[in-house]
């Protein structure tokens, strides 16, 4: 099984930009998408083969999450059931057979760091139940934009940003209990190395540089663990300012 994950950024804009050409040629049974921006009557998708499942943000034009599917799931659940911490689109769940297939755009602690109390107060104890409540079902895979790099070695300069929103001590702890829950992070698995990035400034030069954070994700409960053979980041897709990445499961 092999699944791809991708913040775009906006899906209208990433459509311009080649979106469709990636999925057609990117032999994946399922895609995670995040800040797809958009409601489903706003977007023309022609994908032969794909059937969008939908969790748009009640705003419009904000957040918003999406999967794609070759084989229907048994069923797609959106959002974490709280209706307070819903209204964005940030979560959308695909039930399959053997797993349960999350998608989530976490909350961005932004400048000032003004939103980090509803990140780490609210948000990462809530989604953290949430997979949990789901693994007493069936084993989790989770993915997308969790808005933080886990270690100084998931972003270019870790130095000058410690403290910033994205790489706190409060939101890199909140990685910290989700791997303590025995949740796996696929990528490191493979790679213990830095310079991996799948996010980058629009600023010139940012990306051709490799200026970037690891801010997107794969993540497994431990009993897929044995089932686990690859993971990785497409650095070299275009479309968005973060990247797709992959997991590959037997």
């Amino acid at each position: 099984m092999k699944i791809i994950s991708w913040n775009v950024n906006g899906l209208r804009a990433c459509l311009k930009k080649g979106f469709a050409d990636f999925v057609a040629g990117c032999d994946a049974d399922a895609i995670c998408l995040q800040e797809v921006r958009a409601r489903p009557e706003q977007v023309d998708l022609d994908l032969p083969g794909w059937t969008v499942h939908w969790n748009p943000a009640l705003k419009r034009g904000y957040s918003g999450t999406a999967i794609l599917t070759r084989t229907a799931p048994l069923a797609v659940y959106p959002g974490l059931g709280e209706d307070a911490l819903d209204r964005e689109g940030r979560v959308l769940t695909a039930e399959f057979d053997d797993l349960h297939l999350v998608t989530v755009y976490t909350p961005n602690a932004q400048r000032e760091l003004t939103r980090l109390p509803y990140r780490c107060q609210e948000w990462d104890p809530s989604f953290l139940r949430f997979v949990r409540k789901l693994e007493k079902r069936k084993p989790v895979v989770f993915c997308g934009d969790l808005n933080v790099s886990h270690r100084e070695i998931d972003l270019a300069n870790p130095g000058p940003n410690r403290g910033n929103a994205g790489f706190t001590f409060e939101e890199r702890a909140g990685f910290d209990a989700i791997l303590k829950t025995g949740f796996v992070d696929t990528f490191r698995e493979f790679e213990q190395g830095g310079g991996h990035y799948t996010w980058w400034s629009n600023r010139k030069g940012v990306r051709e540089r490799n200026i970037g954070w690891r801010l997107d994700y794969f993540l497994i409960s431990g009993i897929l663990r044995p089932r686990l053979r690859a993971a990785g980041i497409l650095a070299d897709v275009l479309g968005s300012d973060h990247c797709p990445v992959t997991l590959e499961l037997d």
